[in-house]
């Protein structure tokens, strides 16, 4: 018989066009191909209701998220507060069917007893958000986004230990598995984060052009970009593609002064998985050393050479697959040798080799041994 889960999102997983919902979505479609019986509840802010989602559901919910300024005044932090539901825990309570909570955003659900009391409860922690919060303060530049973010990542710190109440935790890489467990969590296994390749889809030979991606509208990402711009490839020659989501006009801007840089601002799916195909290097910088970036593990499924700082590969055990430099005179160098370099069918073999068990239909096997 197969089993039922419900999965509590913070966001409507489509379109599958940034991180959070790539994860979301593709673990869902990974565990519904399984034989699960899916029951989808989503948080629905800034995005329309996805039909395509039924394809893969037994049902598919929607609530509205209370975004109201009020919420701020609560004790526990906006982006939980702001998903306490009464019509989500009444619907839950009608049944005893395990349930996965898609962030600490939709842990609110673990402070009612009844409903937790003798159930399967699974969060998928999609960070250690109180670190990954204070470190996007330190990204943004809008005083008022800043003094939020600051705010809610001192809330969320005193909040995260109340993801000890769930059956089981699931982290997106090893160091942050030992943070929850310094928490006083339980159960907490490692799970890769899933993404849209069944296998590697890399191709052997030579791109012309470097491609940083992501959601360009995220001040750690806009950063990176702005910073790879000034300090990696403007006032050379090397052809240099920036390709993500609501790039800011600054980035517009500092773009387009550049003759070898070209800016492609929200690209379909299709687009960007086209964009990383393409590309002689995925160049991929950060300065958050936190999760387990999903532009790191499209760019190794669908890329050729990937080139990265310590921070993009911290924690994740993909360094070997990478070639990592730490800091602007190293990157430019191992950027220069990079373009000049074939992907090998050689680098090819071993890449398929080293990600399968990095694949969705692997990296949900921690799910379904916690529902048997």
């Amino acid at each position: 018989m197969n089993p039922h889960l419900h999965i509590v999102s913070f966001n409507v997983p489509l379109p599958a066009n940034y991180g959070g919902v790539i994860d979301v979505y593709y673990r869902m479609k990974a565990l519904a191909a399984a034989g699960v019986q899916i029951h989808l509840h989503c948080f629905a802010y800034g995005r329309a209701e996805a039909p395509e989602l039924e394809r893969h559901c037994v049902e598919v919910r929607y609530y509205r998220r209370d975004m109201s300024p009020l919420r701020m005044l609560d004790r526990r932090p906006f982006i939980v507060a702001s998903r306490d539901c009464k019509e989500l825990k009444a619907r839950l309570m009608q049944d005893r069917h395990p349930i996965l909570l898609e962030g600490l955003h939709c842990c609110a659900l673990l402070e009612e007893e009844a409903l937790c009391k003798g159930r399967t409860i699974m969060v998928r922690a999609h960070n250690v958000e109180g670190e990954y919060y204070r470190r996007l303060a330190t990204s943004e530049r809008r005083w008022g986004k800043r003094l939020y973010l600051k705010m809610d990542a001192r809330k969320i710190a005193r909040y995260e230990p109340t993801l000890a109440r769930a059956t089981a935790v699931l982290a997106v890489s090893e160091g942050e598995r030992r943070a929850f467990e310094a928490m006083g969590c339980r159960n907490v296994h490692t799970m890769s984060s899933c993404h849209p390749y069944d296998e590697v889809a890399s191709r052997s030979g030579q791109g012309t052009y470097a491609l940083y991606h992501g959601a360009l509208d995220v001040a750690e990402n806009e950063r990176a970009a702005e910073w790879l711009i000034d300090n990696i490839v403007g006032g050379t020659d090397v052809p240099m593609v920036i390709a993500g989501a609501n790039p800011p006009e600054r980035l517009r801007t500092k773009a387009a002064a550049h003759a070898n840089v070209r800016l492609i601002a929200n690209p379909s799916d299709a687009e960007m998985q086209r964009l990383i195909g393409d590309a002689q290097v995925c160049l991929l910088v950060t300065d958050q050393p936190t999760g387990l970036k999903l532009k790191l593990l499209n760019s190794l499924f669908a890329g050729r050479h990937c080139l990265v700082n310590p921070e993009m590969v911290a924690g994740t055990q993909l360094g070997d697959l990478c070639t990592v430099a730490d800091g602007a005179e190293a990157l430019r160098n191992a950027l220069r040798t990079l373009m000049q370099t074939p992907f090998s069918d050689s680098l090819l073999a071993s890449r398929r080799e080293r990600l399968h068990p990095l694949t969705p239909a692997e990296a949900v096997k921690p799910v379904l041994d916690l529902l048997k």
